[in-house]
C-alpha cells in the first residue's frame, strides 16, 4: 500500500510539477518579472508622465527557471502524495477512484490550497504591503485545512449536519479575517496585480485538474494490475 502510494504519487506530483512550472514561466513569470521592475524602480507608475510603456520583453534565466521548475515539482510531488493517501483512504470505503472523477479531486484540491486561501490572502506581486508573514502562513495553513475537510465533508458526508459542517468550515477562516497590513501600498500598477492573480489562479487551476486526473489513473491502474 506504502508502496503504492510513493509511487503513484511522486509520477504523477512530477508530471503536473513540470506541466505547472512550463505554464508558470509562460504565463505567470512575465508578470512577475514585470512587477519587479516596478519595486527597483526601473518602471515607475504613479505620478508618472512619461517612461516606457507596453509590456517588456524577458529572456529566460537558465538558474531561475531551472531552480522553478524543480520546485514546482517538488510541491507538486508532495500535493500528490497527500491526494494519493486520501483516495487510498476514500477507496477503503468504497468510493470509486478513476481517472475521470480524479479530476473532480484535482478541483478539490485547488479550492483547498488555492481558491479559498485567495479569497481573503491573494496571490501578490513583489512590493505590495503585507502583514507579518507568521500570522500570514498561520491562518492560510488554517484555511487550506478547513477547506479540505469541507471538500471531504462535500463528497463523503451522509447527513445535513455534515453538508453545513461544509458551510461553516468555508467561510470561518475569512469570518475571522486574513492578517493585513496596517495601510495598503505598492508600486506596481493594480491592473499587473490583478494579471499576476488572476493567471496564478488559473494555471493552479490547470495544474490541480491535471494532478487529480493523473494521480488517479496511476492510483486505479495500479490497483486494477494489483488486484
Amino acid at each position: 500500500m506504502l508502496g503504492r502510494i510513493l509511487t503513484s504519487g511522486l509520477i504523477a506530483g512530477a508530471v503536473a510539477g513540470l506541466c505547472a512550472a512550463v505554464l508558470q514561466l509562460l504565463f505567470v513569470q512575465p508578470v512577475l518579472l514585470h512587477a519587479e521592475l516596478y519595486e527597483s524602480g526601473e518602471l515607475v507608475h504613479f505620478g508618472a508622465t512619461s517612461g516606457p510603456v507596453g509590456r517588456p520583453e524577458f529572456g529566460l534565466d537558465p538558474v531561475r527557471d531551472g531552480l522553478s521548475v524543480i520546485f514546482s515539482m517538488l510541491t507538486y510531488a508532495g500535493y500528490a502524495l497527500i491526494l494519493v493517501a486520501l483516495m487510498a483512504l476514500a477507496e477503503g470505503r468504497d468510493a470509486e477512484i478513476s481517472a475521470r472523477n480524479g479530476m473532480l479531486w484535482g478541483v478539490a484540491g485547488f479550492v483547498s490550497v488555492l481558491l479559498a486561501p485567495a479569497f481573503s490572502l491573494a496571490p501578490e506581486v513583489p512590493g505590495v504591503a503585507a502583514a507579518d508573514i507568521l500570522p500570514r502562513q498561520v491562518w492560510w495553513f488554517a484555511t487550506v485545512f478547513a477547506a479540505g475537510a469541507s471538500m471531504w465533508l462535500l463528497a463523503f458526508g451522509r447527513s445535513w449536519l455534515a453538508w453545513g459542517a461544509v458551510i461553516v468550515l468555508l467561510l470561518a477562516p475569512h469570518v475571522v479575517g486574513a492578517p493585513e497590513p496596517d495601510s495598503f501600498s505598492g508600486p506596481a500598477p493594480t491592473e499587473l496585480g490583478a494579471l499576476f492573480a488572476t493567471r496564478v489562479l488559473g494555471v493552479g487551476l490547470v495544474a490541480w485538474v491535471f494532478l487529480g486526473l493523473l494521480s488517479a489513473a496511476l492510483w486505479s491502474g495500479d490497483g486494477e494490475r494489483a488486484s
